[in-house]
């Protein structure tokens, strides 16, 4: 049964196959201070938005957010995941009275995304949403928009350093945890590849450090085997050819990002002849990140085991409601 809990608290996260959790903390100047969540400034900023948009205040509507205008960056759209989060954007805008502009693709590329943040910054926006790239690399950006006195929320991904108003994200740790006990208890012992995402990143980092140390405490006898992909799938695909040819008695791969990694992965094991279905001998068991449809599918064909999911909906909706809160707070 999918669980979700309410803003502003913070769950285990990441449920397998079902429903990851999201979390949203209160942030000030740094990485330390990101992960403090404060539930009764959550509820202030609520009730102030309840004063200044509420029925007799003039000037400001449900629909219109007062006018104000909202930015939104997403790192790239070459994943589904962040496919369905744009698509719901607007969706979870309208919901909660905030005009966002066009979104912005900023292609995976930080320094690219520091100048999508200045253009919007010229262009008047009022509030910004962000899905940072390079958790240090954004700082500039959000600099410039503290200069500016316009308020962000981060998205998915945590800044190092600079100034947001609030951090939406889930349980890193929890996924990369998540997906040690299970590719651990199908393989036990032997060869596994963990398909990293941007180690620029901190859920990058989070979701590498958490499976390594899983793997060391808990299952002795596998070997893990590295490829840093910094969320690209050319990455992933050239990094799993070269390990393979390698070292074809591989037994299980942890993909830190599905919905870039999945069909990479399952295209180069079948032109091995390696992609066999689960219950079949030779099987490699795969244990994945972000539930997209493309992974319960192969969930369902037997080509991999299990996927770690991420709540696109919840972000956005978060995302959303705490940027509608940081406008008028």
């Amino acid at each position: 049964m999918t669980q979700r809990r309410a803003p502003g608290t913070r769950g285990p996260g990441g449920r397998m196959v079902t429903a990851g959790e999201v979390f949203a903390s209160r942030s000030t100047t740094g990485a330390g201070s990101t992960m403090r969540t404060t539930r009764h400034r959550l509820a202030t900023a609520a009730a102030v938005l309840v004063l200044v948009c509420g029925p007799a205040a003039a000037g400001c509507s449900e629909e219109s957010g007062g006018g104000r205008r909202v930015g939104v960056v997403v790192p790239f759209l070459t994943s589904p995941f962040w496919e369905a989060y744009e698509r719901d954007i607007p969706r979870q805008a309208a919901k909660a009275g905030v005009r966002v502009l066009p979104t912005v693709n900023s292609n995976n590329d930080a320094s690219r995304q520091v100048s999508d943040i200045r253009n919007l910054l010229a262009q008047n926006i009022d509030g910004l949403v962000v899905s940072p790239i390079d958790s240090a690399a954004i700082v500039t950006g959000l600099r410039a928009a503290q200069r500016r006195r316009v308020p962000v929320v981060a998205v998915d991904v945590a800044p190092d350093r600079g100034k947001v108003a609030i951090v939406v994200r889930a349980d890193n740790r929890a996924y990369g945890e998540k997906a040690c006990r299970s590719l651990g208890r199908a393989v036990r012992r032997g060869k596994v590849v963990q398909i990293e995402g941007d180690l620029a990143s901190v859920n990058g980092r989070d979701r590498t450090a958490a499976f390594d140390q899983c793997m060391r405490r808990r299952y002795p006898h596998i070997r893990v085997l590295d490829i840093a992909a910094g969320w690209q799938a050319d990455k992933a695909a050239a990094g799993l050819e070269a390990l393979y040819s390698a070292n074809p008695d591989i037994k299980g791969i942890y993909l830190q990002a599905g919905g870039v990694y999945l069909a990479p992965t399952l295209r180069t094991l079948q032109r091995h002849r390696a992609l066999r279905p689960r219950g079949r001998r030779g099987h490699i068991a795969i244990v994945s990140n972000d539930g997209i449809p493309q992974e319960l599918d192969a969930i369902r064909k037997g080509w991999i085991d299990a996927t770690v999911s991420q709540p696109t909906d919840l972000y956005a909706r978060y995302a959303m409601v705490y940027i509608k809160q940081a406008l008028f707070f």
